[in-house]
């Protein structure tokens, strides 16, 4: 490139020798192709404007092209003018390397305005000219406007194309429009277009997120019959989403299939194999999996500690658990609030709370996120040692630092307070979460189920009347609630007498006075 620039400029001082528009046009494709060496590209620009060369349509095109690729939308726009100047019709492919320049600079609207000229003038748009819009607006996130461009494409017989189709698949996969672009994956099959692997990994992808793993398989098993070939991350994909659906054996046989063909797996791969056999309690598996991963020379990160750590606690292994906690401060490997969360569950759940607190601080001291599970968890533990106090206090301080309540922390506090017979506490803590925007759905019937299950009839009837007293609820819903709860705890009887009474729904007069027939008569039927 410079060797090309420095001929350049000593041509231009030979005696008899004058650079013409095109030896200009030349070296700045060569700036262009090289990287683009936007600086020496407006000095050569400013020379052809000095010299007054004349455009025409060869050097107008390839102009076009360049400062298109490199967004020089004001030179872009010079060149433009200048053919209007000298009297140059453009053709078809000056008019796409236009509408390319101009998207590719995020000037839509101009390209929009470009467009239109063709559409109206002698030089009609092509396939090349759609897709440049459709283009345009997946990258201004126009979803609306890059299908209408598709059908129209469709009305004019102007063939849509992959790239077409790729453009508007990648947008919907960004805003996780599944259906629009399954929809748009289907037509290509049907059309019978190319499709690219890309294209089939996107719509694996996108069926394993929504947990419709079998659907995603199916696409996976007429990607590999059309004979387009796999590849690592979509068979830890779809191997990830076996494991989440609860079909680890699945799973699994992909794993052997994946090394079969010859794909080697990678630490993700692993994370997720090492991940799924915890969730499961195969922790040994789990472990030979990791000791592999260490001795092969995988890079070992915090998801396979995290993933561990947790496996290790699920079934009561603490002590190891909290070895490979350590374990990552001397491997240098970044210990994130998964980590920490893990770790402070398996303390949780072996009743050792004064050692998941003091992890609870130390993760403050560490600068390491407390989320609103970490709280979650330590709140349920306290309730469970009968710590309610704590528990209150823990809640409080989540509350004052901001962080927002989930409907399982709501439901671990009223199990809580329900449990220690705090019923009242629980509605009141429930009635102040409404002002910060925290509504959780089954909050009353997540309570009346807990105090069913732990024989508290009086005091679930006495939360269904206070639930319908305060408008919360249609009597209806409650009562239906009830049933279901005094069923599941194998109370038929209660349920029964609930079910063919007037409670909840039915009224008794006394004089000209009607009143709602409380649920709490039910004990004393």
């Amino acid at each position: 490139m410079d060797e090309a620039f420095r001929f350049f400029r000593w041509a231009g001082k030979q005696k008899e020798y004058e650079h013409k528009l095109e030896s200009y046009v030349l070296l700045v494709e060569v700036f262009t192709v090289s990287g683009g060496d936007v600086e020496r590209i407006k000095r050569l620009v400013r020379e052809i404007k000095e010299k007054g060369l004349l455009m025409n349509e060869l050097s107008a095109n390839g102009l076009i092209k360049c400062f298109g690729r490199l967004g020089m939308v004001e030179e872009l726009l010079w060149v433009w003018r200048g053919m209007k100047e000298n009297g140059i019709e453009p053709s078809l492919f000056t008019y796409n390397f236009l509408l390319d320049g101009l998207v590719n600079s995020m000037f839509v609207e101009s390209a929009e305005r470009v467009f239109e000229v063709m559409q109206c003038g002698k030089v009609r748009p092509d396939v090349v000219s759609y897709n440049t819009m459709i283009k345009g607006y997946c990258k201004t996130g126009k979803l609306g406007k890059a299908m209408e461009k598709l059908k129209e494409m469709e009305v004019l017989n102007v063939g849509a194309d992959k790239i077409s189709y790729m453009s508007l698949i990648q947008l919907c996969y960004s805003d996780s429009d599944i259906n629009s672009y399954l929809g748009l994956f289907r037509e290509m099959e049907e059309k019978g277009l190319e499709i690219p692997s890309h294209a089939y990994s996107l719509v694996i992808s996108g069926l394993c997120k929504e947990g419709r793993c079998s659907e995603g398989y199916a696409v996976f098993d007429l990607m590999v019959r059309k004979g387009c070939k796999a590849n690592v991350a979509i068979y830890t994909t779809l191997i990830d989403s076996f494991a989440k659906s609860g079909n680890i054996e699945e799973g699994m046989k992909l794993f052997e299939r994946m090394k079969e063909e010859g794909f080697e797996p990678d630490e993700v791969t692993y994370g997720v194999i090492v991940n799924s056999l915890c969730k499961v309690g195969k922790v040994d598996n789990a472990m030979e999996y990791f000791e592999f991963c260490r001795e092969n020379g995988f890079a070992i990160n915090a998801v396979f500690y995290s993933s561990l750590i947790s496996g290790l606690g699920k079934v009561g292994r603490v002590d190891e658990a909290e070895k490979l906690f350590e374990e990552m401060e001397v491997k240098g490997c970044t210990r994130d609030s998964y980590c920490y969360n893990a770790l402070i569950d398996a303390f949780a759940k072996c009743e050792k709370m004064d050692e998941a607190l003091t992890l609870f601080e130390r993760m403050e001291d560490e600068g390491c996120d407390q989320t609103v599970y970490t709280y979650t968890i330590l709140i349920s533990g306290l309730f469970k040692e009968r710590k309610n106090e704590e528990a209150l206090k823990l809640w409080e301080m989540m509350i004052d630092k901001g962080i927002t309540p989930t409907p399982a922390s709501f439901r671990a506090l009223s199990t809580g307070l329900c449990l220690s017979g705090k019923v009242a506490r629980a509605c009141k803590i429930l009635d102040e979460l409404a002002p910060i925007g925290v509504i959780p759905e089954t909050a009353f019937e997540d309570m009346i189920n807990v105090l069913c299950k732990a024989g508290r009839f009086d005091q679930a009837c006495n939360l269904a009347d206070g639930i319908v007293d305060r408008g919360r609820e249609i009597p209806g819903k409650v009562r239906t609630v009830l049933i279901n709860a005094l069923r599941k705890v194998g109370n038929a009887d209660l349920a029964m007498k609930l079910m063919h009474s007037k409670i909840g729904i039915g009224y008794d007069r006394k004089g000209s006075v009607k009143k709602r027939v409380k649920f709490r008569i039910l004990l004393d039927m």
